[in-house]
This record gives structure tokens, sequence and C-alpha cells, in this order.
């Protein structure tokens, strides 16, 4: 098992990546950099590539909607080359109120884009020459308003023509399409006594049509890491992030993280967080988020606790460990956990 973690978006982006590049020498194995709507994550990725030797970066996520298929992979091509060979591609549909409040792009066929990004990219990468016609046309036809494209293929050579490929997915079909065709997988919110009630089904619906090239499945998952008599409290660290996701990511009816929520087994809670963080009161969504989920989604306690919750996270299917460390000495944190894994 390998040992990751989310760098932090919200606050100061050259001082996150600063910390994240330092863990390196701890023991960390990658840095995932999310976007949402906030700075791009490339940007950070380039910064992270020149400031860290070994460690992999991956994107968590690149939306399929706001970048061209060709773009997403000339950005992982870019990435790869920068780094050596360390780049990490995270796609995603993200959700309805990111592409259309922020990009401005219909949120529609969802998998379909999926599925055409990952293709592409992988075409792209092996230096075909494209011509290809489905939601994407490249070149744009005649019909279409095309009048000058051709057929072309990436002009630089990448670094590999396998770039792995990680799907952040959460609702059955899309879990399923992640099985059948990605690299890695990167759940949110990740359960692991609850995953195979979940997804089991749609992973293994995914893993038979998987061709044997890809080899297994990579799951990230993970969540805050604590360790010491009096970690446990820092579980309350968790809560704001999950109302944010269960309460915030979406209009009802239309958040996939409240349905996972609900899926969970937390439906009346999921309902009551959802009303109250659109009705403003974070606070009070926050403390409404139950103690057991915050507990079971976290690494945080004695030492005993935190490595049971490590083999409860690998007996899921986590092959890498993505940890956020809480607390004063985060190099300690990861060396401890990593020599466990």
């Amino acid at each position: 098992m390998e040992l990751s973690m989310l760098l932090d978006y919200a606050g100061d982006p050259r001082r996150a990546a600063d910390e994240a590049a330092a863990l390196e020498t701890a023991g960390l194995d990658a840095v995932w950099v999310a976007e949402a709507w906030g700075f791009d994550s490339p940007t950070i990725m380039g910064y992270l590539a020149a400031r860290t030797e070994r460690m992999k970066i991956g994107s968590a996520i690149v939306n399929v909607y706001s970048r061209t298929p060709a773009l997403i992979a000339q950005t992982a091509a870019g990435l790869d080359a920068m780094s050596g060979g360390r780049a990490l591609l995270g796609l995603g549909a993200s959700g309805p109120q990111v592409v259309e409040g922020w990009h401005g792009k219909p949120y529609d066929k969802p998998l379909g884009r999926t599925r055409e990004t990952v293709e592409l990219c992988r075409r792209i990468w092996r230096r075909e020459t494209i011509d290809h016609h489905g939601i994407t046309d490249m070149p744009l036809p005649p019909e279409r308003g095309g009048r000058h494209g051709k057929p072309l293929k990436i002009l630089t050579r990448p670094v590999r023509d396998r770039i792995p490929v990680y799907i952040a997915s959460l609702g059955p079909a899309n879990v399923a399409l992640t099985a059948e065709i990605a690299d890695g997988w990167l759940p949110t919110l990740f359960i692991p006594e609850k995953a195979d009630a979940v997804w089991g089904s749609a992973l293994a619906a995914g893993a038979a049509k998987r061709p044997a090239e890809l080899g297994p499945l990579q799951t990230v998952a993970g969540g805050l890491l604590a360790i010491g008599e009096d970690a446990a409290k820092a579980r309350d660290l968790a809560r704001p992030q999950i109302a944010l996701y269960v309460g915030g990511m979406g209009a009802p009816g239309r958040n996939f993280y409240n349905d996972l929520a609900v899926a969970y087994g937390y439906e009346e809670e999921a309902r009551k967080i959802q009303e109250l963080y659109l009705s403003g009161r974070k606070r009070d969504a926050a403390a409404a988020v139950p103690d057991e989920f915050c507990e079971l989604m976290t690494l945080c306690g004695p030492e005993g606790y935190v490595r049971e919750r490590v083999e409860a996270f690998r007996e899921a299917g986590a092959t890498m460990l993505n940890v956020t460390p809480v607390g004063p000495e985060p190099a300690r944190l990861i060396e401890t956990v990593k020599s466990w894994l």
C-alpha cells in the first residue's frame, strides 16, 4: 500500500505545496491536487514537479467538461515530462453546480464524456493520428463549422505512452465504468466498513468487462490522520468537510454525496444536513453529521486504533492510503504510518 495526501487548496497554494514537498523525505508517495472552482491544478502540479524528486503528482480532479480531451492529454503529458514520469491523471465529471455554474457548460453525458476522454488521452499518448467523431469531433467536420482542420497527432513525444488514469466516481454506473476502464478509483467520503455494500456490485460489474492489460484496479481512500491518546477529538475536524459535500455540493435531488450518505444508512441525517447547509446554517449542518460517520472515514486515535483503521482501509481494497495529517508534526505522522504499510 502506498501513502498519499490531498493538497489543501483553500489556502495559500505555494505554502501548501512546499509543505507537501517536504513530506517526500518522510515517505509520502504521492500528492493529489484538487481544483474545484479555485486555483487550477496543473499550475500547482507543475510547481510540485519542480520541488520534488520521487513523489507522484496527481490531479484530483480535472473535470471532463471544461477542457477538451486533447488539452487534458497534453496537460498530463506535460506534467509527466516535467516530473520525469511521475504524473497521475485524476479525472471526473464533477457536478452540475460547478460545470454549469462556473464553466458554463451543459452537464450532459457524464459517463460518455468520461469514457471518451480516457480513450482519447490514451490514443494521444500513443501518438496516434486522431480522427475521432463522437461527443468530441477531432477534427471538426464541415457540417459543424469546420473548415481547415485535419487529423493530427501530438507534436511532442510523451515520456510515457500510458499515464495512469484515475476516475473520481460515486454512482453505480460511474463506478462500474471506473472498474472497467480506469487504472485507479478516487472515491470520496469512503467508509471501508460500508464500501462493499454500496459499491461491491458496481465494481464487480465493471471488473467483468475490464481488459486484462489494465491489471488490478487501484483504489485511493483514507481521511484525517491523528495519532495520540487524545487524538480522537481530531475527528470533529472532518465535520465541516462532510457537511459541505453532503449538504452543499448540489441542489436537493442532485447531490451525489448526499445520495452516498443515504446509501450508507444516514438517510434522515443526510436530509437534515442538507436543509441546514442550504439555509446558511453551516455550523449546525456540521454538528448534525453523525459521530459514526466522522469516526469511520478518519484515522484518529491511539496508535493501536489507527493501525486497525489502516487495516480496515486495506481490507476494503485501498491500495493507496490518502491521509490529511493533523497537528504540528505532519512528518512524524507520515513516517509512522509509512512504517506500517
